[in-house]
């Protein structure tokens, strides 16, 4: 059977969703996970299924990409299809072409798991390597101690509360109530959490969402940010354990998360909050 690319409608991203959830187990090099697509379902369900491309034989979903930019490709592949040839040919084929509707001609960039085929047919195609990214990984076997501050789960008639935070830690963020509402009806939401922390004046400091793939399979944190005029005072600390012991309570086996090595108080921040360091990381890039 030949590999079919697809354009999934609204109704078929379930889908990709659950595919991306299947492929997720601790030690998996870092690669696309549900949240993320839950993540950018803030732009709405309709936007979410005109950037997600899939790619299927005989029914079966075999890798799943997101459009999560101007050029870039977040993709990721079922585990023992890294290395088919087949797909990677394919995948390589259609992320080359423009007129295949993946990826526009002149600079782009694809994040693609460590040691799948495909990232070897880009760098023999010409492709370079993009800025390196730092992945932190705690393991949620054991309890997760308090965080030390308050912590609330936001619910829709919080929804400002958190945004409000987000729009404060975050250069540029245009993250609204309605962005909000719009990602919790996503089918990712459903085991997912959004926490505020708040100092002891009962001010909203810091923020985070924790994304569960199901019991048994890494969750994930993107994003967490604290107010910029409230850094420094360990609430970053405090609301990634809280995600923490979010995912452990929703059947996380790992709590993960990924920052731009440049970002060194990001990563001291994790780092204090018991993730370890996993190996660098860098898109595959090709310039314009």
């Amino acid at each position: 059977m030949a590999i079919v690319l697809n354009r999934p409608e609204v109704d078929r991203l379930s889908e990709a969703v659950g595919a991306l959830r299947e492929w997720q187990y601790d030690g998996a090099p870092l690669q696309l996970h549900p949240g993320d697509v839950g993540w950018f379902w803030r732009s709405g369900a309709d936007a979410t299924a005109a950037a997600v491309r899939t790619w299927s034989r005989d029914g079966r979903v075999l890798a799943v990409g997101l459009l999560d930019g101007p050029g870039l490709l977040r993709l990721t592949t079922a585990p023992d299809a890294q290395r088919e040839e087949e797909l990677a040919q394919q995948l390589f084929e259609d992320v080359t072409v423009p007129e295949r509707g993946v990826l526009p001609a002149g600079k782009a960039s694809i994040e693609a798991p460590m040691g799948a085929l495909v990232r070897d047919l880009l760098s023999e195609g010409g492709w370079g390597v993009d800025e390196p990214w730092t992945p932190l990984c705690r393991d949620l076997s054991e309890p997760v101690n308090d965080p030390g501050v308050r912590i609330e789960v936001v619910g829709p008639d919080q929804a400002h509360v958190f945004t409000a935070v987000h729009r404060a830690a975050f250069d540029g963020s245009r993250f609204t109530d309605g962005r909000w509402h719009a990602m919790a009806a996503g089918l990712p939401y459903a085991d997912a959490r959004c926490l505020v922390a708040y100092d002891d004046r009962g001010s909203a400091v810091a923020a985070v969402t924790a994304w569960s793939a199901g019991p048994g399979r890494p969750g994930l944190l993107e994003p967490m940010g604290v107010r910029r005029e409230h850094r420094r005072q360990g609430y970053g600390q405090a609301i990634t354990v809280a995600a923490a012991a979010a995912l452990q309570e929703l059947g996380s086996s790992s709590a993960i998360v990924c920052t731009p090595s440049s970002n060194a108080g990001a990563v001291a921040t994790y780092e204090s909050a018991g993730f370890r360091q996993l190996p660098t990381v860098r898109d595959r890039c090709r310039e314009a």
